[in-house]
């Protein structure tokens, strides 16, 4: 992995006293005072280390491999690049963008077998094709979860049962094709952690039939659905406290197998200008609503609602009064689509054209899957990071996490842009109003 500087990945690093807030503030006064409503986004990057750090301390036998499908922008795989993650690659593009940064076959799994170490498969289909392309290739075998309590469900369309499973070994072994461990994934959003358990327990049984076969196996995938925030049911921390012990149960350290799993990396803050108010009086809904319309659309940021069922909130840029009413909103995007419904009747004061609105935690394939529906295009991303958190990163490039820095609690790290400026959802009774508003977000 080659030194990269500042210059490089176009990040702005924040002089001691300022903060990502104050550079959210500065863009949305430079927007304003041009007289413009574009959205845009603030990427805090010291919040993907501070991420990565509670990953190690929660997970520490279990080696990130970033799915480079979520958020494919430079600035954001340079920074995970440059602390020793691992790449999962869907798409010659994708290992192209990580190889160009110096990351080695080995750093990078399930991708064409063409470009990369490993790759996986869960068909005889699959099989063939890797004997005909590249036989040397080293395969990881993925199988089929009990993904029912997840939001999004994965294994109807991936996955082989355990009796396949057995089957595909030995036909693997049959052509000679070298598999070298087992992946799954219980789904995105997973809401029982026991899940996990059955999961490693199906991996462990695979290992052991493939063993027996003949094959010397060495890496386990755990797969992905890990929270990326706090606002869930099921905390990150909740989940990795059932995975560790059962992962010591089937494979202990000392067991020579490798684990690695599929993290997405959510560390962006959406900005958005209301551009339109409707109040929907009592007598069309039973009580008196306010819709708002911003400039960001279900096609664009807020696609993560469609494809992966999230429940985005909005935050106000202005701080709300401690005594302020609060209204029943809902909040829509602007095209001509009338299912470009984003936020469904959540209480908010009352919004006025031009007033701005921040959604957290965004990222995570909110940019790459965005369209340019109705000519809307395409966000800009100003990339930021605090002095210190960049300072942190250059050791850990060079030298990886001091002990110091592993044994501190994530909690004192900086925090999101939100937060630092308490723009909390303040408790206040909510009125018999509610407001709908469009906001223009990609």
């Amino acid at each position: 992995m080659n030194n990269f500087n500042k210059e490089e990945i176009g990040c702005h690093i924040l002089d001691e006293g300022f903060t990502a807030k104050d550079i959210l503030d500065q863009k949305i006064n430079e927007v304003s005072s041009d007289d413009k409503d574009d959205a845009f986004y603030i990427a805090d990057l010291g919040d993907i280390l501070k991420k990565h750090l509670r990953w190690f301390k929660a997970l520490p036998r279990v080696t990130p491999f970033y799915a480079v499908k979520c958020n494919d922008g430079r600035a954001t795989v340079n920074t995970l690049a440059a602390i020793g993650t691992g790449f999962d690659c869907a798409s010659k593009t994708e290992i192209q963008l990580v190889q160009s940064l110096g990351i080695p076959p080995e750093r990078i799994i399930y991708c064409q077998i063409k470009y990369a170490a490993n790759d996986e498969f869960d068909s005889e289909v699959e099989l063939m094709k890797v004997a005909r392309g590249h036989p040397k290739a080293k395969l990881v075998l993925r199988i089929a979860t009990d993904d029912s309590k997840a939001v999004c469900r994965l294994s109807v369309k991936f996955g082989a049962t355990l009796k396949i499973s057995r089957l595909l070994l030995e036909r693997a072994k049959e052509l000679n094709i070298d598999v070298i461990g087992v992946s799954f994934h219980v789904g995105r959003g997973c809401t029982d952690p026991e899940t996990f358990v059955q999961a490693v327990s199906d991996a462990r049984s695979v290992f052991d039939r493939g063993a027996e076969i003949g094959f010397s196996r060495y890496l386990l995938d755990i797969g992905g659905g890990f929270p990326g925030s706090e606002d869930v049911k099921l905390k990150f921390e909740e989940i990795t406290s059932v995975i560790n012990p059962t992962l010591d149960k089937y494979f202990p350290s000392d067991c020579g197998v490798r684990i690695i799993a599929e993290p997405v990396a959510s560390a962006f803050t959406l900005a958005v200008n209301v551009i339109a108010k409707k109040i929907v009086l009592k007598e069309q809904t039973g009580s008196d609503d306010e819709d708002e319309s911003n400039e960001q659309t279900l096609y664009g940021s807020f696609n993560c609602t469609l494809y992966d069922h999230a429940y985005v909130k909005p935050l106000l840029q202005k701080r709300p009064k401690p005594d302020e009413k609060y209204y029943s909103s809902s909040i829509w995007g602007p095209t001509c689509d009338g299912l470009d419904w984003v936020v469904e009747r959540y209480n908010l004061p009352e919004v006025h054209v031009g007033d701005w609105m921040l959604f957290e935690n965004m990222g995570a394939y909110t940019v790459a899957a965005a369209s340019t529906l109705n000519g809307f295009q395409r966000l800009t991303i100003y990339y930021v990071m605090s002095r210190p958190m960049w300072q942190l990163l250059k050791q850990v490039q060079k030298h990886g996490f001091p002990p110091e820095v592993e044994e501190q609690d994530v909690s004192t790290l900086p925090m999101s842009c939100a937060q630092e400026s308490g723009m909390d959802h303040h408790p206040a009774a909510c009125a018999s109003t509610s407001i709908n508003a469009w906001i223009p977000f990609l």
